[in-house]
């Protein structure tokens, strides 16, 4: 992992910024069904408006930009369009065979840009976490009311599935692996393993950043735990970084960061929505307003990563990067490397 060094050295430096949403940004392009499909795909049996992970296939230039005008906006590290690349996920689309090819690709597209971005400041090194979504299944819960104790999915299948994105995002280019939006841990339990697997059959250490999602104002994860216990779930494994995104705006998730950066000898990410969804699902937080609550990480110093999660765009962005250049990073109780 060639990028390790200049990683760990630059956290330790200032507080990085992560780029915000993808899905905000590519709605904004309206693509319709046959821009999805692609001249590739265009005779394929099922639907796929929706699948954003293909578009790094069928719209590559439009992924290409997102990323781009993050990294202008002052995104240190950005995320690869892989959320769903999963063949849990891709399932649904009857894209199984297609996993490896769209988590490379998307890597590739990403590691291009950021690459671009260094060259041109290599004072400001630009980093690529390779995306791992939680799936659309949980190994925890059950999916049927009557049925408490069936499970439609297994910890093995998770983890085959999370190891294959996971190298194909490694080959493509990833300087880290992000398990992100966890509302399940057993899930994301399934995805470390995975990773260690790979560590062990490359002899390589891989930067995990794990980031997961507090689902309502009890404080708690989808599958019941409390902030510390999701903490305690994941800390078996030596990990770059702890921390929490989505689900909550930036004001909502501070008490549950506090709880981390308290407890946790890894460096700690936020990356928040832009405030909770409105009647009709949208974001209305503006960038100014996200970056006046996001100022109580830093002067608490909470945090080391900052990015922003669902509604939040490129002035988003902008914004936290500005504000964060001021600040002192999260000290660690000792240095990790």
């Amino acid at each position: 992992m060639k990028n390790t060094e200049q990683l760990y050295k630059a956290l330790n430096e200032r507080i990085l910024v992560l780029d915000g949403a993808m899905g905000t940004m590519l709605q904004r392009y309206n693509f319709q069904e046959e821009d999805y499909r692609g001249e590739r795909f265009k005779d394929w049996e099922y639907a796929l408006k929706g699948n954003n992970d293909l578009l790094s296939l069928t719209q590559p230039k439009a992924i290409e930009e997102v990323h781009r005008k993050y990294l202008e906006a002052g995104a240190d590290i950005i995320e690869t369009n892989t959320f769903s690349g999963t063949t849990i996920a891709m399932s649904d689309y009857h894209m199984e065979d297609l996993v490896y090819e769209l988590n490379f690709e998307s890597a590739k597209i990403a590691r291009k840009v950021s690459d671009e971005f260094t060259a041109l400041n290599p004072d400001k090194p630009r980093f690529v976490a390779g995306s791992i979504g939680p799936t659309n299944k949980t190994a925890s819960l059950s999916p049927d009311v009557n049925d408490p104790g069936f499970r439609a999915i297994t910890f093995d299948e998770l983890r085959i599935a999370y190891k294959q994105q996971s190298e194909a995002l490694l080959d493509g280019g990833a300087d880290i692996l992000l398990i992100e939006t966890i509302f399940d841990t057993l899930n994301a339990k399934a995805a470390l393993f995975a990773i260690d697997e790979i560590q062990e059959d490359r002899s390589i250490k891989i930067p995990v950043m794990v980031s997961g999602t507090i689902t309502d104002a009890s404080g708690r994860t989808l599958s019941g735990q409390t902030a510390e216990a999701f903490l305690i779930s994941v800390s078996h494994l030596k990990l770059l970084s702890v921390g929490f995104n989505c689900a909550l705006g930036a004001k909502q998730l501070t008490p549950y960061l506090e709880t981390l950066s308290h407890n946790s000898d890894f460096y700690i990410s936020a990356y928040p929505n832009a405030g909770l969804p409105n009647a009709f699902g949208q974001y209305d937080e503006t960038p100014e307003q996200m970056a006046e609550q996001i100022k109580e990480y830093v002067q608490k110093g909470l945090v080391n990563i900052v990015g922003g999660c669902c509604g939040t765009t490129p002035p988003h962005i902008k914004a936290i990067a500005d504000l964060v250049k001021d600040y002192e990073p999260r000290k660690l109780k000792e240095t990790v490397i």
